[in-house]
């Protein structure tokens, strides 16, 4: 396994993706690791992330020094490197001219990283900060026009240092540099797949669980899906699922998930409506967060009364992922900035009686679809595009009423059926509609209207970690369009979102 330090970098989550991506186990800690659980975990590689903090900064975030003595490669990677060089005995200095972007390198030792990369090649800085000296033992392995140690190396105790990011794919040859980090430099092994991860996940939850009683929240997305399924493998009868009905949900979805589900899923599931109770709670509430954790709430507070019902219910799982975990918290306590909460993480409450079992809080979407195929799922809920927890209640921007609702709920209804009909369902991450909290003049039959604005948002991504907007043809918007105006009352105004991740998310709340 590789061990990754996080110092804070937007970027480090993708480093994560990029070992993986090569079937190597990786994981994430902070700076503040204890030395001895980093001896315990015995790691064949340990990588630095980058970061926003400059090292000469009183604050900045720094590792145990020890780290460099272990024997172990140590790859550095921006921040990453910056903190290596200083705390080996070099300097670090404010750069005349700050680097972000594309940078041309050039590359001086064809070894170790630079194995097969040739002499030039297109990287992606981000920095403001360069090396001024190097500690004794380290040279110069590459370089760009504005910075001089782009890249070092100390041969002998294999540390590596890099001061571009490989992990993002603007740097042309990155993955072949982790590549050659992982395989050459460290010797791992390809080891790590879906398969593995199933039978280890499996074993962890027969250990945990025993013979006591789980309940899942089950909402017919991949996530809970493949969670279900897990868990039903380790302890069979002894797993309840409940499908709560918010009121929140898209239209008809209650039923045709009902349906789906019984077919798919030979699992016992109990089927709650709780419509009232939600949608009473979130009267007159605006603010985004707030609606998040009365819906955190109210969840939790159905699912214990439910439990009560259910002989020896100890634990409540979840289909919670990595991104739910970075953008609501301090990644592993690391200083990876807070996005927003989640409703699996950050609304449930903390007088919680369940303990939680959330056997994919490491994975990233697409490795979940990969584990649903390892384990037989269905086609139709491996593919099935994620659905907030919160529902409709965070892509209708400002109050909840049962009238806003159904205008969303028609708009997403003919979004969809044109989405799926253009054969796009599948290429696109996710595809929805918002209501806004603004209404606009229109003409309708040669007399005026005033009424809502619907905001359409379909982007392209692999782990939700980035994502652009998608370039849908402008013939399907403007189909799109036409029907949600003619065929929804209420509606006079259809705009499309050409907004990426970053800098904005991809839920508009």
């Amino acid at each position: 396994m590789i061990l990754i330090i996080d110092f804070g970098s937007q970027y480090n989550q993708l480093i994560a993706r990029r070992v993986r991506e090569f079937h190597v186990y990786c994981q994430i800690d902070p700076p503040g690791v204890d030395i001895d659980h980093i001896k315990n975990l015995k790691p064949k590689g340990i990588i630095l992330s980058g970061g926003p903090s400059s090292i000469y900064e009183k604050n900045s975030p720094k590792c145990d020094q020890r780290i460099f003595d272990l024997g172990i490669p140590v790859l550095g990677i921006c921040y990453g490197m910056q903190f290596m060089v200083k705390a080996l005995g070099g300097s670090v200095k404010r750069s005349q001219k700050r680097e972000y972007g594309f940078a041309a390198l050039n590359v001086k030792k064809h070894e170790g990283l630079f194995k097969g990369i040739g002499e030039k090649t297109d990287t992606w800085m981000s920095h403001g900060d360069s090396i001024e000296k190097l500690p004794r033992g380290f040279i110069i392995a590459a370089s760009t026009e504005n910075t001089r140690v782009a890249a070092t190396v100390h041969r002998k105790k294999n540390l590596y240092g890099l001061q571009f990011h490989p992990e993002v794919h603007h740097t042309v040859r990155g993955k072949a540099m982790l590549r050659n980090f992982l395989f050459d430099v460290c010797g791992c092994k390809r080891t790590w797949t879906m398969k593995s991860f199933a039978r280890d996940s499996i074993s962890q939850i027969k250990e945990t669980i025993q013979d006591k009683s789980v309940i899942l929240g089950l909402s017919g997305g991949v996530d809970s899906s493949v969670t279900a399924l897990l868990i039903h493998k380790a302890v069979g009868k002894n797993l309840t699922c409940i499908f709560v009905d918010n009121g929140l949900l898209r239209k008809d979805e209650a039923a045709k998930l009902k349906k789906t589900l019984k077919q798919h899923l030979r699992i016992n599931i109990r089927f709650v409506s709780a419509k009232t109770n939600f949608l009473k709670a979130l009267s007159n509430v605006t603010d985004p967060e707030k609606k998040r954790k009365i819906i955190g709430k109210i969840f939790m507070d159905v699912f214990e009364a439910e439990a009560k019902k259910i002989k020896g219910a100890e634990f409540l799982a979840q289909g919670t992922l990595y991104p739910d975990v970075i953008e609501s918290q301090s990644a592993f306590g690391g200083p990876t900035s807070v996005i927003k909460s989640h409703h699996n993480v950050g609304g449930l409450p903390k007088n919680m009686k369940l303990k939680l079992v959330e056997p994919l809080r490491y994975l990233f979407k697409d490795e979940v679809r990969l584990l649903g195929k390892a384990l037989g799922l269905d086609e139709d809920l491996i593919w099935r595009q994620p659905f907030p927890g919160p529902g409709l209640a965070i892509r209708i921007i400002g109050e909840i009423t049962p009238k806003r609702l159904s205008i969303l709920r028609d708009v997403d209804d003919i979004l969809l059926d044109e989405i799926k009909n253009s054969g796009y369902y599948r290429k696109l991450w996710q595809s929805f509609a918002v209501l806004l909290p603004l209404k606009s003049v229109g003409v309708m039959g040669d007399q005026r209207t005033y009424e809502n604005i619907a905001a359409v948002r379909a982007v392209t991504s692999i782990d939700a970690m980035t994502a652009d907007w998608a370039r849908l043809p402008h013939k399907l918007l403007g189909k799109i369009s036409n029907r949600i105006i003619n065929e929804v009352t209420g509606v006079n105004r259809v705009v499309y979102d050409i907004s990426s991740k970053p800098p904005s998310t991809i839920e508009w709340e």
